[in-house]
């Protein structure tokens, strides 16, 4: 019995003395060790954006997950071109506003591979509403180099056409690229890149119209073949950014056809060049075989940003007929105000573009000066343009800004 408590401590004072040592080594070393001072990271600063363009770079974006096997990305477009015209010419006037452009669409990217695109139109001024679909079509990605479309899409023929007309500078394209009736049609489209050439080739139908359906199985208007390619000169010609363009179209178009049934061949080629805030864009193309007969034309156009938002837009252009009547006046503005068809046409444009979030929302002003056939007229506009959407890249104006001295971005 008296055993029994001298057993009972002797655990409880060796594991007391066991702890108070390790307190008092602990002690000691954190007295002999000072301990580091605890530096605050601070959190990383994220660069906010510094224009409206920039805020509204993916205008549109609905999701991005390029992790995701399936849906990569959504977008909702659309686009509204908004303009108000003055013509008078030496044989009579026009003017009035017009809803130009009114487009509605989506796009999804799936499967690392797919892209899905629809794009209904309005009529002008709504009339009607519902006009069919400009754009239409599924596209796949073999490689980054190569893909293939097959649907309802824009004829390219021209650097000029091929501009979105999201990004054009002036009220509208050139004459003798409006000549060639070329629309969006019912089409297989192989594009890629090889080295620094991009090419872009395809058989397109040459009628389409409201019905989708039709569009897609009653191929009796013909056809036409597209090939197309740009050359990237890089800064060879001491300039930011150099392009040769060439693009040649045949159309075999029957009686029923509604687009490209104006020439049975065409040519042209461009070279675009930017600097700083300076661009000029110089395209000389020819259509041959119509029964009006041949024409060929040379369009020039220059451009200088005098502000970060501010731009001077101009064009030149000059087009020959050996038909008596081989060219025909623009349909909107020049027709209505009394111009006629003839053999030899000249027009210069100066405009004044204001980019309010770069190319998704600017206003234009021009003026514009024709003659053809002993006649001439005076077209004075104003715009608005605006679109969402995915970009579209390539060659000048596409998605780009002439960046000058005044640009300081960081």
């Amino acid at each position: 019995m008296l055993d029994q408590p001298v057993t009972r401590h002797r655990p409880r004072r060796f594991l007391g003395c066991v702890a108070w040592g390790v307190i008092m080594a602990s002690l000691a070393s954190s007295l002999a060790e000072p301990v580091a001072p605890q530096i605050s990271t601070p959190a990383p600063v994220i660069a906010q954006p510094e224009t409206l363009g920039e805020q509204w770079e993916n205008l549109g974006r609905l999701y991005e997950n390029e992790d995701n096997e399936f849906l990569q990305e959504l977008w909702l477009l659309g686009r509204f071109h908004g303009q108000y015209h003055w013509s008078e010419g030496s044989a009579g006037e026009d003017e009035g506003y017009e809803t130009r452009r009114f487009r509605l669409g989506a796009q999804a990217h799936l499967f690392q591979k797919m892209i899905l695109h629809a794009q209904m139109v309005s009529g002008s001024d709504f009339e009607p509403f519902y006009n069919g679909f400009t754009e239409l079509w599924a596209q796949w990605s073999f490689s980054p180099e190569v893909a293939l479309t097959v649907g309802q899409q824009k004829h390219r023929f021209t650097h000029d056409r091929n501009v979105s007309s999201r990004y054009i500078s002036q009220l509208e394209r050139s004459l003798l690229t409006n000549l060639f009736v070329a629309d969006y049609t019912p089409a297989v489209t192989l594009q890629g890149r090889i080295d620094t050439v991009n090419y872009y080739t395809g058989i397109f139908s040459n009628a389409t119209g409201r019905d989708m359906g039709d569009a897609f199985t009653e191929f009796n208007s013909g056809y036409s073949f597209l090939a197309a390619a740009y050359y990237d000169l890089g800064k060879s010609l001491g300039t930011d950014t150099a392009s040769l363009h060439f693009s040649f179209l045949h159309s075999e178009a029957t009686d029923n056809a509604t687009n490209l049934n104006h020439f049975d061949n065409g040519l042209s080629s461009a070279l675009i060049l930017t600097k700083n805030s300076t661009a000029i864009v110089t395209e000389v193309s020819a259509g041959l075989g119509s029964a009006d007969g041949n024409a060929v034309a040379l369009n020039i156009q220059p451009s200088y940003f005098l502000t970060d938002t501010l731009q001077i837009a101009g064009r030149y252009q000059i087009a020959g007929s050996d038909g008596d009547e081989g060219l025909n006046p623009q349909r909107r503005y020049e027709r209505p105000a009394g111009l006629p068809a003839g053999d030899f046409y000249q027009a210069a444009y100066l405009g004044l573009n204001y980019y309010i979030a770069d190319h998704r929302l600017k206003l234009m002003n021009g003026i514009e000066y024709a003659t053809m056939g002993g006649e001439d007229v005076w077209t004075a506009s104003t715009m608005v343009r605006f679109f969402f959407g995915p970009h579209t890249a390539g060659a000048f104006p596409m998605n780009q800004m002439c960046e000058g001295h005044f640009l300081h971005h960081d």
